[in-house]
Order: C-alpha cells, then structure tokens, then sequence
C-alpha cells in the first residue's frame, strides 16, 4: 500500500485561526466601500440591518445562559448542520470546507445523503492520484486531518487510490517537526479506530515532554527546559487532553492531564470562555471548542465544576458564538463570522451532544456508519500463521539514524529499530548502503517474527559461545534458513539479493502466507526484468514471490540476484514482509 496526501492546507483548528483573523479584518474593513443606493439611504439600511441583526444574535445569545437543556443542544446541533451542508456543497481537502465540515456533520447525527459523503471520498481520491500520494514535505498534520475525515465518512484511510495514509504517521521524525500539533494530531487520527502504527509510545512520550510549567501547553514550547515557563495556550492544551484521552490508565498520561485540567480550569474566564493568544487575546470560539472537545473525550461532564464560572458553562459559551443563522463568529463580540468558526462550533457541540446522550466520543469513532469496505484493523497476524510467530513491541520509539534522513527507506529503517530488529552501527549512524552477512539477517529474521529462541548449534561453524548462536538455531529451527553445504553456515558470508529473497519467502510462509507459484506465475513475474534469467533456479520462486507481494521493489530494471544485498534493502524486505503479515 502506498501513502501520502495534500500540500498546502492547514490542520490544526488552532493554527487556522491565523486565517479567521485575516478574514475577520477583511469583513470589517470591506464595509465602509458597499456600494449604498445613497449616502443617507445606505446608512439607514445598515443600521436597519445592524439592528435585526443584533436582536437576532441577542436572542441566541439568550439561550446560551447557564447550562443548555438537551432541545437547545440538539436545535443548535441541528442548525449549525443545516448552515454547514448549505454551505459545503462540494467538501474539499482542506481544513476549512473540508474535513472538519465532513467530520462534524457524521458525528453530529444530521441526515445527510451518502451522496455528499461519497463525493468527499471521491475527492480524496482524485486528489491523490493528482499528487502521487505525496503529502507536504513537512507538515504530516495533513494525514491526520484527512484519515479522521475519511474515517468519520465511513471510508478506510488506508486504501485511497491504492495509498495507505495511516503509514506515514510511522515516521516519528517527521510528524514531530511542526510542533506539539503534530504528535497530538496523529494520536487522535490513529486511535479514531485503532489503526495501526509503531509509534504510539514515542508520541504519548513527546507530548508528555513539551508540557509546560503551568500545566499545559502551546505550539512551541517545553521542547527544551528554557521554554518550559512560557505560558500555555487553551487551544492547544484542549488539544492535547483530546490525544492523551485514550492513555488514561497509564499514570504519567493521567498526572499529566489532571495538571492540565487544573490549568485550563484557571484559566476559564467569567463566562465560561476562554481568551487565546491566537486570537489577540480575546475569549474566541474556537478555543472554547477545543476545550469542549476534550472534556468529552475524556468523560468528563460539560458542566463539571470545575468549569462553570458565574452559572456559565462551556456549552453555554458556545452557544454564545452562535448565530440566528446556525453560523458561529470567531470572537465574542459576533465579529469574524466565518466558515471555519462554523465547523468548529459544529463538531464542538456535536461533541456535547453525544455525550449527552451517552454516544461515542467525537474522535472514538467505532459507530461510525461504514460506506466503504475496510481493511481488517489492529491484528496479530494473519490467520494461518505458525503459533510461535508474535508481532514484535515497540522497545525503543523515536529510534532515529542520522545518516538515514533523507533515505527513501528510512520508515522502514525506523520502524523495524523501534521494534529492536534492527540496529545501527553507532555514532547515531545506520550506514544504510553496508552490506548484511548470514548470521545478522537470521537475527533479523528471528527478531522480526518475535519467535522463541531455540537452543542447539546445528552448524559446525556456529560456536555455541557466539553471539549469532542462538538467532542462527532459531532460524534454522523454523526452517527459515538453511546450511550452505558440508555441515557448515557461512556465518561471516555477505548474504545476496537471490538469498535475502528465498530467507524472506521462507519467513512469509511461516506467517501464513501463501508463497506457492506455478511456473507461469513465476515466469510472468520475473520476466521484466533484463537479467531474470541470470538468477539461480532455486531462487526463482522465492524472488517471483516476493516481487508479486511487493517484499522487493519492483520499479528497477534489473534484480542483480548475484549482488551483495544492502541493509537499507533488507530492512525494506523484512518492514514489506511484516506490513503484508499483519505483523506491524
């Protein structure tokens, strides 16, 4: 499966803010240039208009005191639906008419034709073909955003125009670059239904990391102690509770949130709201939402104590954004109506509501209604698999090399070093291009299948005192290698290309794989390539095999059977082996 989608949209609810301030600005400042039928005559229409309108919103307004009934939840619900569908005709890829409009509207219960949906999906899917699955160099907030939306549309992430976008969320490196949003984001996206990724404990770990003194967090700080007293921001600090929701039996997550509970609790103003920096440093809807949201991931009532300041709650202050029309502004004042401002308070109170109503949380999506088929999720293997075979842990997450940083098998690299099947050569360094001997790859192997070691030297040229003893029985012993002739292994001897693939088809048939090829099936795959023929007999299958489940690479021109297989190559084979036997 493939990965990878959009360039330029912004993700996170926070960041976008930048742009409701600009067109909250260019509102105002286009007022004065409408074009009036007079001078006198257009002032009296606009302060006719500005009058119904501030008796509409004061009556909005009115049903935001205290704590809203569930019918004022649900006509809010129901209006902002409307509003949105209305003005989301064609949902795009892009963080304002696009996931979060489709993701608020799933999630809030509003009828909705599976046309619209089905259109976001094909959306999605034409986008990526357009960019080769490529996603922006640097802001994997992107694969988020866009798994959640296709999640909750009912559509798989992981098999869009034949690309898996949950993969890239595999690279630690590169999600965490942004800032804090990136860790938290890919968190929510992954956990909205257990997708699988290796990563999980390396992100929980980095968002631990950057909370700040006052217990919570903003965009950039606590990456380094110097920063830890800077002052934390509601949006993001909701933000993060939302990602550490799912971690609550794990005490560090749990002390963690409980800070940040008792920060953004101090933090909330008089009318239940909150004032963002990112808005200028005025209460905004968008980081009420925000913290609306986490609390309803976190089971925590909308109306806890702790967050109701003068009888005013966070329902309530949101409520207070909304307008007659279903829309919300982005300030308290009503000013900066925008579209994103809309969605927000959409999928904040549809938050609110399933909680009411004792639903799934926003971002627990399980009871999604499913429109498309999807992959099997979270497993430990395929079914016919050897009962011995296990999926290996995360030991080490975050594990990096800084010689594999702009290799193209550097997730693969990553991936299988957090999993402790494969290490560097120190210096931080992995030295991707070195060749792999016999005994490291039984290693690998063994490691990767997470099988028992087994006693025994079956070689004569395995001494029992080495430290390639045990990986060596233990492959032998599952018959994923065998003896090079005369009793001995060849331990030390740089293993081939030809041999990496018969050692990975033997693996993958102990995974449940079926590896059996007809000598058709064979020809057909390996005739593409110039020099198949140059590929000893015995290898044939096992390289035709490998080929055909995407274990080797396929877009070169030649297989070069005979040639020292590098280690960024074998890491490649064994992470392709383990993604096609469920093993990752």
């Amino acid at each position: 499966m493939k990965a990878r989608i959009n360039r330029n949209a912004k993700f996170i609810p926070a960041l976008s803010l930048v742009l409701s301030i600009a067109l909250s600005i260019a509102l105002f400042m286009a007022l004065p240039f409408a074009a009036p039928a007079s001078a006198a005559g257009g002032a009296v229409a606009a302060n006719a208009a500005a009058t119904a309108g501030e008796s509409a919103r004061a009556a909005v307004v009115a049903r935001a005191t205290g704590a809203p009934g569930k019918a004022a939840l649900d006509k809010a619900v129901a209006e902002a639906a409307a509003y949105t569908l209305k003005t989301v005709k064609n949902p795009q890829v892009d963080s304002v008419g696009g996931e979060w409009a489709v993701i608020g509207l799933a999630r809030s219960g509003y009828a909705v034709p599976d046309s619209w949906y089905e259109n976001y999906r094909a959306t999605v899917e034409k986008y990526a073909k357009a960019c080769e699955g490529v996603l922006h160099d640097k802001k994997y907030t992107e694969y988020s955003r866009v798994i959640l939306g296709l999640t909750a549309a009912g559509y798989d992430p992981r098999d869009v125009a034949g690309y898996d976008l949950t993969q890239p969320l595999e690279d630690f490196d590169r999600t965490v670059w942004q800032g804090i949003n990136g860790p938290i984001w890919a968190l929510i996206a992954l956990d909205s239904l257990g997708y699988a990724n290796g990563q999980r404990d390396g992100y929980i770990a980095e968002i631990l990391r950057r909370q700040l003194d006052d217990g919570g967090w903003n965009l950039t700080g606590g990456a380094s102690e110097q920063t830890k007293g800077q002052k934390s921001d509601p949006d993001l600090t909701g933000m993060a509770l939302q990602a550490l929701a799912k971690y609550q039996d794990r005490p560090e997550a749990k002390a963690a949130t409980d800070r940040a509970l008792a920060c953004l609790s101090k933090a909330q103003d008089a009318k239940g709201g909150y004032a963002s920096g990112m808005s200028g440093g005025a209460p905004a809807l968008e980081s009420v939402a925000q913290v609306l949201v986490a609390l309803c991931e976190l089971g925590i009532p909308a109306d806890d104590v702790r967050f109701v300041k003068n009888g005013c709650t966070l329902v309530g202050n949101v409520l207070s954004f909304q307008n007659a029309d279903g829309s919300f502004s982005h300030t308290a004042d009503g000013s900066g109506n925008s579209q994103m401002s809309t969605e927000q308070g959409l999928y904040a109170l549809a938050a609110a509501k399933r909680a009411l109503e004792g639903g799934s949380s926003l971002y627990r999506m399980g009871d999604a209604v499913r429109r498309g088929a999807f992959k099997p999720l979270e497993t430990n293997g395929l079914p016919g698999k050897h009962a011995d075979v296990k999926k290996a842990p995360i030991a080490q997450p975050g594990a990096a090399f800084a010689d594999v940083a702009a290799h193209p098998g550097r997730a693969a690299i990553e991936a299988l070093a957090a999993r402790g099947i494969i290490g560097g050569k120190g210096g931080g360094k992995f030295d991707p291009d070195g060749s792999v001997t016999r005994a490291e790859f039984a290693k690998m192997a063994a490691l990767a299948l997470g099988l028992p070691e087994k006693p025994g030297s079956p070689f004569a040229d395995v001494p029992s005192g080495e430290w390639f003893a045990g990986p060596v029985a233990t492959a032998h012993y599952y018959e994923i290698v065998s003896g090079v002739g005369g009793g001995k292994f060849n331990p030390g001897g740089t293993i081939t290309r030809q041999d990496a693939a018969v050692m990975a088809a033997r693996a993958a048939k102990l995974c449940g794989m079926d590896t059996a090829l007809g000598d058709t099936a064979i020809r057909d795959a390996l005739a593409q390539f110039g020099d198949y023929r140059s590929a000893a007999d015995y290898a044939k299958p096992a390289l035709a095999f490998c080929y055909a489940e995407g274990i080797l690479d396929d877009s070169a021109l030649d297989i070069e059977p005979a040639k020292a297989a590098t280690r960024a190559e074998i890491a490649e084979m064994l992470y392709n082996l383990l993604d096609r036997a469920e093993l990752l």
